[in-house]
This record gives C-alpha cells, sequence and structure tokens, in this order.
C-alpha cells in the first residue's frame, strides 16, 4: 500500500506555514491520541501517520526534500517516520502533547531526557548505472557502542529523573526551579561499573557490516539517512543515525544533466554525406543507431528513455546524442585534387536556410 501524501494526510496545502501545519497536526493528535483511542488500531495508525508526515513538514530541511523529490526523498528511515516506536513520538512532540493534554497525558513529555547518540557520516560514490537502477551496498562503519561489561544505575542526585528542583524564597513567595541534572545530564543514569577499554561514558568503538540500500535517481550531494545506525549514546540512549551522502563517478563518455544524458559522437566527412550505422555506449551497454546520408554538425539525436531514472516519478530520462562532424587537418593529394573540383558544386554550397539555428536547437531539445 503506497504512503498518502504528507499534506494530504494533515489537510494543508503545500503553501501552508509553519502555524498552520502545527496547529493542523495539534488537531488530528488530539482526535486520534492512543489514550482516547484504547484497543483502537486503525486510530493508533492515523496518529502515527499524522506524527510522520508533521516529523517532516514542520522542518525546513526536511520539507524541501519532499517537495522536490516525495518520498523518495525520505528513504533511509524505518518505521512509521523513521520513528522507532510510539515513544519517540512523544519524545520528539512532547512539547506539542504537553500543550493540548498536560505532562501526565503527554506521556513522555516528562524532564528526563532520552539522550541520543551522535550521527555518523559517509560518503558513497557511485556509477551512473548504480545510479540508473538503484543499488544496495554493504559498508564497513566503526560507531561507539556501550562496552558490553559497562553497567548503569539510578542516579542518586536526581533519583532518576533527570532534573533538579530547587524551592528559593522570595518576595513574591516560594518560587520552584527546575533543571537538568548536572551529574547524569538529564538521562537520569549514572555508570557504577565502567569497563577497562572504555571510555569515561562507558563506550568502546565497534566496526559493523551495514547493508544500505540506494533508490534509483539519486544526484551528486544528496544526503539520505539511515535511522540508529550513528553512534549509540551513553546510559541506554538512542543512537544516532547514518547519514549517506551520495558522489557520482564521472562516466568516461556520457554527460549527466538531471535525468537526461549527453553523448558527443563525432563522425567522418564521408559518413556524414553517405550516411553510416554507428555503435554509441549507453547507460547500460552499447546500442547501434543509424545516421541519415547529408546529416549536418550540431543535429541532435534523441533515444527515448536511454536517460536515468527519476528519482520521484520513476520515469527515465532520453539520451541526446551530438552530432559532430570531423574535418581531417592533412590530407593527400588525390582527395586534394577531387576537393578542389568540387569547389563552387552546387551540391557543396552551404545552404543554411534549411537548417535550424542553434537556439532553435537547444529550445526543441528541452521540449
Amino acid at each position: 500500500m503506497s504512503k498518502r501524501d504528507y499534506y494530504e494526510v494533515l489537510g494543508v496545502t503545500k503553501n501552508a506555514n509553519s502555524k498552520e501545519i502545527k496547529q493542523a497536526y495539534r488537531k488530528l493528535a488530539v482526535k486520534y491520541h492512543p489514550d482516547r483511542n484504547e484497543g483502537n488500531k486503525e486510530a493508533e495508525e492515523k496518529f502515527k501517520e499524522a506524527a510522520e508526515a508533521y516529523e517532516v513538514l514542520s522542518n525546513p530541511e526536511k520539507k524541501s526534500r519532499y517537495d522536490q523529490f516525495g518520498h523518495q526523498g525520505m528513504s533511509g528511515s524505518r518505521g512509521f517516520g523513521g520513528f522507532s516506536n510510539m515513544s519517540d513520538i512523544f519524545e520528539q512532540h512532547g512539547d506539542i502533547f504537553g500543550d493540548i493534554f498536560g505532562s501526565a497525558f503527554g506521556r513522555q513529555s516528562s524532564s528526563r531526557r532520552r539522550h541520543k547518540g551522535s550521527d555518523l557520516r559517509i560518503r558513497i560514490k557511485l556509477t551512473l548505472k548504480e545510479i540508473h537502477e538503484g543499488v544496495t551496498k554493504k559498508i564497513k562503519i566503526r560507531r561507539l557502542c556501550p562496552h558490553p561489561e559497562t553497567k548503569y544505575g539510578t542516579c542518586t542526585h536526581c533519583n532518576g529523573t533527570g532534573t533538579i528542583t530547587k524551592i528559593a524564597n522570595t518576595i513574591l513567595g516560594q518560587m520552584q526551579t527546575s533543571s537538568v541534572c548536572p551529574y547524569c545530564q538529564g538521562t537520569g543514569k549514572i555508570i557504577t561499573n565502567r569497563a577497562s577499554g572504555a571510555d569515561a561514558q562507558g563506550m568502546v568503538q565497534k566496526e559493523e557490516l551495514t547493508e544500505i540500500t540506494i533508490p534509483a535517481g539519486v544526484s551528486e550531494g544528496m544526503q539520505l539517512k539511515i535511522r540508529e545506525k550513528g553512534n549509540y549514546a551513553p546510559f541506554e540512549g538512542v543512537p544516532g543515525d547514518l547519514l549517506i551522502v551520495i558522489s557520482e563517478e564521472n562516466h568516461p563518455e556520457l554527460i549527466r544533466e538531471g535525468k537526461n544524458l549527453h553523448y558527443d559522437l563525432y563522425i567522418s566527412m564521408p559518413n556524414a554525406i553517405l550516411g553510416c550505422q554507428v555503435e554509441i555506449p549507453t547507460i547500460t551497454g552499447k546500442a547501434k543507431i543509424t545516421i541519415q546520408n547529408g546529416v549536418q554538425s550540431g543535429k541532435i539525436l534523441r533515444l527515448k528513455s536511454k536517460g536515468i531514472t527519476d528519482i520521484e516519478t520513476r520515469t527515465k530520462g532520453d539520451l541526446l546524442v551530438h552530432i559532430n562532424i570531423w574535418t581531417p587537418e592533412k590530407i593527400n593529394k588525390e582527395q586534394k585534387d577531387f576537393f578542389t573540383q568540387q569547389i563552387g558544386a552546387k551540391e557543396f554550397k552551404p545552404q543554411p536556410k534549411n537548417q535550424k539555428s542553434f537556439f532553435e536547437k537547444v529550445k526543441e531539445m528541452f521540449n
């Protein structure tokens, strides 16, 4: 079953501002909140769907990527909206739930923070063929993980709440303030046994083999995210994300422009006059094309659907073959005599009035 459009899920237009997006999400959060629909699987799914839509549309960077690439641009996330479970939703949007229901009804909107590990970023080089077809790769990553012998216990300074509460007497009466516990950094946990070789937070580096799937149609500089494949967080927190930055290898003969490809084909003057069949490279191998007799230098042949797969529409671009007639710099006496005899001949006189201008060719190429 395909995902619904995020704007449709929240019931807003693409021009909706951040305030309108938040209001729409709050309305759905009230309607489908699990505490108001206990045991209702349909309501739970709609709650997750709304959270996923809000997670993307409330973030300017993610919203821009979604507007450009659709759901394909969000690939790399696991679970609903990239959330591992329901607790993740309450943790991420606790302020909204707290505003609507109060901290108790908002569940995870308490002061105790759930730490997230740092992200890892790697760059992967892809060939045009891999970009066109999509590819699954196995890569090695080194990330911080808790040492198996590291033991954690409840912070005695905040009793596991993650906050320190202080009461001060003022002229207005007693004022209560809460701040993050400086001993456990708001996690409510402390190390009770640090293993040998572990760092101050009980972590060690481990090498892991990870399989990543890259969708067809990605481009240079595009960034994909795989949730929870970054560094683990200490004190039983949430792992960070693995960010995959796409780097595109140059093809020896083809040049990419969006989903279209360009190829410069050089043919001899006799072949241009008489016509010929030539073999040209494509993204998946070779192709034979026929050059009509009398072809002019600068003509562009379009090979439909021989370009790159579009990441959003899944349609294929075209391969544009640019004809270039090669003129020899040196010829022998017999050849020179032949062309000398043709000077002034009607067949060899330029007839530009029958040819399209450069600007007309460019306009035609992109239509």
